[in-house]
């Protein structure tokens, strides 16, 4: 996002908690109007990723997990956290290669998107992996359980119509991929 006037000017800034993986901070923020907004909420993340990863035979390397915030299980892409120090690239082949034993193949960045301007300061960078193979098995970490299926065209676009898969930084990249490459 481009930096502009519109720009509101942070007062004051505390953060409620630093933990690994939540980090909220409360902003005291001026307008450009002047009005003052004396609790306007931020959460910090490091920046995310996403591999919508296609075998060599063209099947989709899909997970399938429980998240519990929605408390259910359902398909994912593999995504991730960008390491300090790792370039989305990196962080990107890392996760797949962990979460799913996939490496190799062709990679592109297909796009970056966040999942809420208003209230992250993060991005989530979105890629294309064609052409990959099983490497090794996966190496989950141990908060992880993850099965790694490889689903056909048809599967996956019946996941997405359907409205099966839930996450929006997943949904977008997919929805996209399937559109640009005619598949709907």
């Amino acid at each position: 996002m481009e930096h502009d006037k519109e720009k509101w000017e942070i007062l004051h800034s505390e953060y409620l908690i630093r933990r690994p993986w939540l980090t909220a901070r409360r902003d005291k923020v001026r307008l450009p109007n002047g009005v003052v907004n004396d609790e306007y909420y931020v959460l910090e993340y490091p920046d995310w990723i996403n591999v919508i990863a296609l075998t060599e035979e063209g099947q989709f390397v899909m997970e399938r997990q429980y998240r519990h915030g929605l408390q259910g299980t359902g398909y994912e892409i593999c995504a991730g956290v960008c390491e300090k120090g790792e370039t989305p690239l990196e962080a990107a082949q890392r996760e797949l290669h962990e979460e799913t034993g996939f490496g190799g193949g062709e990679w592109t960045e297909l796009m970056s998107i966040s999942a809420n301007t208003s209230s992250t300061n993060n991005l989530c960078h979105c890629f294309v992996a064609t052409g990959v193979r099983r490497l090794a098995a996966p190496h989950q970490e141990a908060t992880e359980d993850i099965s790694v299926h490889l689903l056909g065209t048809d599967e996956v676009r019946r996941l997405l119509t359907d409205g099966e898969i839930k996450q929006a930084t997943m949904l977008a990249p997919l929805w996209r991929y399937f559109a640009e490459h005619h598949l709907l």
